[in-house]
């Protein structure tokens, strides 16, 4: 979705505690396995990044469907990130800059074609298009932010992200 992958790379800093995680669940649709439809209900799944078009929006929409239980991790999944930074500027000036005025550009054509998805007007979080039960902060939550979550979500113990987590200076 509209995220840099930072968050992928935090859940990998949990190193060899990965090893554990597997003991507690199994995978089901992730960049780790490469797995590109559901093979079934979920129980937890962590989204990354916010919804800047369609295909974001849908692909949001059937997580939301086959998870039990759905985290935000990261700012650009909590608030929209740094792609939101965009959300003040019209789309029409966005395309504008992309791909009319610039000095290297040699068209003024906007792509358009129905195999593209359609930009939104705005980058929106994922809890402003799905229900989202849970939030880990940060850009990017740090592994043991990560690993905590995951952790007490298995042994059914609440989430407690200490306050500095949420507070930035």
């Amino acid at each position: 979705m509209a995220g840099c992958f930072g968050c992928h790379m935090s859940f990998l800093d949990i190193d060899e505690r990965i090893l554990e995680l597997v003991q507690l669940y199994d995978l089901r649709k992730s960049p780790l396995d490469d797995l590109k439809t559901f093979t079934g209900m979920c129980d937890v799944g962590l989204v990354e990044g916010g919804c800047c078009n369609t295909h974001n929006v849908h692909v949001l929409r059937e997580f939301r469907t086959h998870c039990r239980l759905l985290v935000s991790v990261g700012q650009c999944a909590i608030t929209g990130g740094l792609p939101a930074m965009r959300n003040g500027i019209p789309l029409a000036e966005l395309f504008a800059e992309s791909y009319q005025k610039g000095p290297t550009l040699d068209t003024a054509l906007i792509p358009s074609d129905e195999d593209l998805p359609m930009i939104l007007d705005r980058i929106y979080p994922c809890h402003e298009v799905v229900k989202v039960d849970a939030f880990l902060p940060g850009c990017p939550p740090s592994a043991e932010i990560i690993w905590e979550a995951l952790s007490a979500i298995a042994e059914g113990r609440p989430l407690d992200i200490p306050y500095r987590h949420f507070k930035f200076d």
